[in-house]
């Protein structure tokens, strides 16, 4: 964490910050902040910020010296009451969602053509007028959808009113409930997507009533909204990515959820998977290696024959990559893929979701 403190005036072009930001009144605030008066856990009274609760979290003391030099995970920092809010030691239960998203979003990112980045539970670090550090919160996952024109965080934390907002947020409640107080910070700070996820496999803390289920939450306004679907990832719906976040290999469904979601991004940006420089290399490998061996196959009578052959193995290496399963005679039992041309079987197979899906368009292409 940054021990330095840096001016608390936004940078020309960032998000502004809302009420309670950059050293302006915070309405989550505790009557010590606006008083300037002694904590309570410096008088030794029972640690109560009004209107914030972090269930399965334990209160210890941490002071501004201390915070400088914490190097653990906590869920949340207060100056004024010099207290953090720790939940440890944390569960590969609980981590798991996490580093199944970031490999969710590598796939959609290659079908749109660009990368995302990840900056998992970094510090989400508010100041105060004097440019100390405030308040501190630790998210699960944040991900930017559009590094290369974003305000990215330093090397330290993602400062509130300086850096760009992260496009979504993560948390995990495995054994906590953090829309009793992170969701209140998030929402009063302006985050502008949260995604709350309560795993399959149940934390013997977890109280019965908090059922498993993703619940996505849209800043509109200055309020939070429940949607069923991400803003972010437009048409990727709370259902399907709670089910991808749980289920121990990516289902069917799943990777066409990814391909449909990566596809509507591309097509929303004008960029697809020969955009994205891994993908392209494979491509281009796979090209050349079909076009091979179906010239070896004979360049008189047998052209024709070869290079239908050299562009099925072109197809199925594709296919192969994305993760796409088929069955042992495609793509020559395709109707139309002796006459379809390279550019639209290549562009089919690399757009599809699924076999099927990969004959609807190369008909559509072809026609």
């Amino acid at each position: 964490m940054d021990a330095k403190p840096l001016k608390a005036v936004a940078k020309s072009g960032t998000a502004q910050p809302k009420a309670g930001i950059a050293g302006q009144p915070d309405p989550l605030a505790g009557p010590e902040a606006a008083k300037g008066g002694a904590s309570q856990a410096q008088t030794g009274r029972a640690v109560r910020l009004p209107g914030l609760e972090f269930p399965g979290c334990k209160p210890v003391r941490m002071t501004r010296e201390d915070i400088a030099s914490f190097e653990g995970r906590l869920e949340f920092w207060d100056a004024d009451a010099a207290t953090a809010w720790i939940c440890e030691p944390t569960s590969p239960y609980h981590e798991r969602p996490s580093r199944r998203l970031t490999r969710l979003v590598e796939r959609i990112a290659l079908v749109r053509g660009s990368p995302f980045e990840c900056y998992g539970h970094m510090d989400l670090l508010l100041r105060d007028r004097q440019g100390h550090a405030r308040r501190i919160m630790q998210a699960d996952e944040s991900l930017y959808l559009h590094p290369a024109k974003a305000r990215l965080p330093g090397v330290s934390a993602m400062v509130v009113g300086e850096d760009d907002f992260p496009d979504l947020v993560l948390e995990v409640d495995h054994s906590t409930d953090m829309r009793r107080g992170k969701l209140k910070l998030y929402e009063s700070w302006g985050f502008p997507e949260i995604w709350v996820e309560v795993p399959e496999q149940r934390a013997p803390s977890r109280p019965r009533s908090r059922l498993p289920g993703l619940t996505i939450h849209l800043l509109k306004g200055d309020a939070y909204r429940v949607s069923p679907e991400s803003r972010a990832f437009p048409g990727w719906t709370a259902e399907e990515i709670h089910a991808a976040l749980n289920e121990a290999e990516l289902s069917t469904q799943t990777v066409a959820a990814l391909e449909r979601v990566g596809a509507s991004l591309g097509a929303r940006e004008g960029t697809g998977p020969d955009d994205d420089p891994q993908m392209r290399d494979h491509l281009q490998q796979a090209l050349e290696k079909g076009r091979a061996e179906g010239e070896a196959l004979g360049r008189a009578e047998g052209e024709a024959l070869g290079r239908s052959e050299g562009l099925a193995k072109v197809v199925r290496q594709i296919l192969t990559i994305r993760g796409i399963a088929f069955a042992e005679e495609f793509p020559a039992n395709v109707p139309g893929f002796a006459e379809a041309s390279e550019e639209a079987a290549v562009n089919a197979a690399s757009a599809c979701g699924s076999e099927t899906d990969f004959r609807v368009r190369l008909r559509d292409l072809a026609s």
